[in-house]
């Protein structure tokens, strides 16, 4: 994903997220936003983060899920959903939710993020894993599901099943959550601008694009 503009110098946005994070979700589609509206040229890259790091293969339903960690009532989660489907259909993003959706474990997902990015395919797989998370409700931490979803983004399904059966991303995985977590992220969607400036969770499109032309202007003025 590159801004059409090519007359300013490139900004690196580095994103801290989880798959299993809708707010993630929104939070990128309102920075997609800001980003097409002052026309810059950027480089995206996204980072590992757990939301519920143990959380079993086989994951916990949503409903009983958010109830436990939150202590939100079925009335207020169904409120929660329901302002994530408004939002997510004014950016254009599908989020469907039923009784039988779950939150599921991700570190497998991040090890094949983490290999896609040296494919040139991280970006198309982050969002790919994103719609079959929240709108078709696949099960993203079953390899088969993975690597099909891998396949989809034009990424080699063999490389990907190698990748997964390995382990060989692990490692890096956790190196990155470590990196991020010591500098004191804590909440997703983190987005770092230029190394310089953070913002944690969904701040809005105009917030974003206030940021962008704050650090633009910065680095012109240098």
């Amino acid at each position: 994903m590159k801004s059409p503009s090519e007359t300013l110098d490139t900004m690196q946005i580095d994103i801290v997220s989880d798959v299993m994070c809708p707010w993630c979700v929104i939070g990128y589609k309102q920075l997609e936003k800001a980003l097409t509206a002052t026309g810059l040229n950027f480089d995206l890259r996204w980072h590992p983060f757990e939301l519920n790091p143990g959380m079993p293969q086989d994951g916990q339903n949503l409903a009983e899920h958010i109830a436990e960690k939150y202590g939100s009532t079925p009335a207020q989660s169904e409120e929660t959903r329901a302002r994530l489907q408004h939002l997510g259909a004014d950016l254009g993003f599908e989020f469907n939710f039923s009784d039988r959706s779950r939150i599921v474990n991700t570190f497998r997902a991040h090890q094949l993020l983490d290999w896609a990015e040296t494919e040139g395919k991280q970006h198309a797989l982050k969002l790919a894993l994103f719609a079959a998370h929240f709108t078709d409700e696949l099960d993203v931490s079953d390899d088969g599901v993975l690597v099909q979803v891998a396949r989809s983004v034009g990424l080699n399904a063999s490389d990907a099943t190698d990748v997964l059966s390995s382990g060989a991303y692990a490692q890096s995985v956790r190196d990155k959550q470590k990196f991020w977590t010591s500098r004191g992220i804590s909440g997703v969607p983190s987005v770092i601008f230029s190394g310089k400036y953070l913002l944690t969770g969904a701040q809005g499109a105009e917030t974003y694009a206030d940021v962008l032309r704050k650090v633009q202007d910065e680095t012109a003025a240098a």
